[in-house]
């Protein structure tokens, strides 16, 4: 086996932050005892200019706004009663000076902190004390838009190799699935690139196990929940086997709770202590279930996550509904124990479950959430069909509900036949 591990590109890039010097544009500059008469010619010479950077030495001590500067020398009799006067009268004494080597980011919070003048009129760029240049506020903005870009881009390219690590993580579950199920059907939409949803099948030679589970939020925060939550069960069912779907679900429960600092108690304060409250308070919904090939017997857990099994003959839809308890939140208590309930399973019957991100998506003329029971109908609508196109099916309902509605989470779900062949031409079941 090779062991070998590298980088992607886009994991080993780092983003190159320009600093104030490279903003620095050489200018005129007036001395401090110079007049205000020597300030006109400057700004008569260079009609571009928007600021006059006044120094002393080779030390700058203030600036000058063109603006302010003309304003003030077109009143009537300023010209006169000023034109003579050392320049520093209208220079603003207390203009932004800056570090070259100062970081972008850190010039535009000391841009926003010193106010419009700094965006309107510049500032002064120095080296070890010396005037290195002027900047200007909208060249700032252009470098921070640059570089805000920059980072959303290695973001999205972050998030993007997340994705690919996520749908890897699911492969093995979704091959074991296609290896134990001959009409089964498996979708996993995350609402943005990586989700909070996860599914989990493992087959046994006495029958199969499978986890479907929707962790608190989605996108980026949703998908470090589903490492955790995904762990806890594979080392849940290392330890207590698959038969016994309940018992998987308490010690997940324990397990995330314990990963999470949720455990309960956590926000009793210790004695002579303040309150101490967890920094979190996520969890998951889920439905683990285990089918018993020989005995045809589903037997499930659930935690605010229903399973529905619908007859062979499309007539019953049975809704299979647990304790209205997520697992691993800060008020799920740690010996919090979760029920097995049991079916018999006629062959030719269907058995399916979602995450609530079909049934609780806004939509359809009245704004209102899609809801279990249009979820049923479409089921028993589409019952004919093999399980992949009843997924095409439920899925392509969903989004036409959706219509321009937002999005509002992550679509999960899982769907399989259990025995019995299928007539396709006449939707009958051998």
């Amino acid at each position: 086996m090779d062991n070998h591990f590298s980088l992607t590109p886009a994991m080993g890039n780092k983003i190159f932050q320009p600093t104030a010097g490279a903003l620095a544009v050489t200018v005129p500059v007036v001395a401090f005892d110079e007049n205000n008469a020597k300030v006109l010619e400057v700004f008569g010479l260079h009609k571009e200019l928007v600021s006059l950077p006044v120094v002393e030495g080779d030390r700058p001590i203030g600036l000058i706004s063109r603006h302010i500067f003309m304003s003030q020398m077109s009143k009537p009799y300023h010209r006169e009663l000023y034109e003579r006067k050392s320049c520093i009268a209208f220079m603003d004494k207390d203009p932004l000076i800056v570090e070259s080597d100062t970081p972008i980011e850190t010039l535009g919070a000391m841009a926003v902190a010193s106010g419009d003048k700094t965006l309107a009129d510049g500032f002064l760029i120095v080296g070890q004390g010396r005037l290195a240049g002027l900047g200007s506020g909208l060249a700032l903005m252009r470098e921070l838009v640059a570089l805000q870009v920059e980072k959303n881009r290695q973001v999205m390219q972050s998030i993007d190799y997340a994705s690919v690590i996520q749908r890897a993580m699911l492969s093995t579950s979704r091959s074991a699935m296609s290896q134990a199920l001959g009409d089964a059907c498996l979708v996993w939409e995350p609402r943005d690139v990586v989700g909070g949803d996860f599914y989990h099948f493992e087959h046994h030679a006495d029958g199969w196990f499978a986890a479907v589970a929707d962790c608190t939020g989605h996108g980026v925060p949703g998908a470090f929940l589903t490492l955790i939550s995904s762990s806890s069960l594979k080392q849940a069912l290392e330890l207590h086997g698959p038969r016994n779907p309940a018992l998987v679900m308490n010690e997940v429960n324990r397990a995330m709770k314990r990963v999470l600092g949720q455990q309960s108690g956590a926000g009793k304060p210790a004695a002579g202590q303040g309150d101490v409250q967890s920094e979190s308070d996520d969890g998951m919904d889920a439905c683990f279930f285990w089918f018993d090939s020989a005995t045809r017997t589903l037997t499930c857990a659930n935690a605010k996550m229903s399973l529905f099994v619908l007859s062979a003959d499309g007539e019953e839809v049975q809704t299979i509904d647990g304790k209205r308890t997520g697992l691993g939140y800060v008020d799920t208590p740690d010996d919090m124990q979760w029920e097995n309930r049991s079916v018999q399973v006629e062959p030719g019957a269907i058995v399916f479950v979602s995450t609530d991100g079909i049934i609780d998506q806004i939509g359809g003329a009245k704004n209102i959430a899609f809801g279990k029971q249009r979820l049923r109908r479409a089921l028993q609508e589409h019952r004919h069909l093999p399980m992949a196109e009843l997924g095409r099916e439920v899925m392509a309902g969903h989004r036409s509900y959706q219509g321009g509605q937002r999005r509002r989470d992550d679509v999960t779900f899982f769907g399989a036949r259990l025995g019995g062949a299928i007539n396709h031409q006449h939707g009958q079941h051998a």
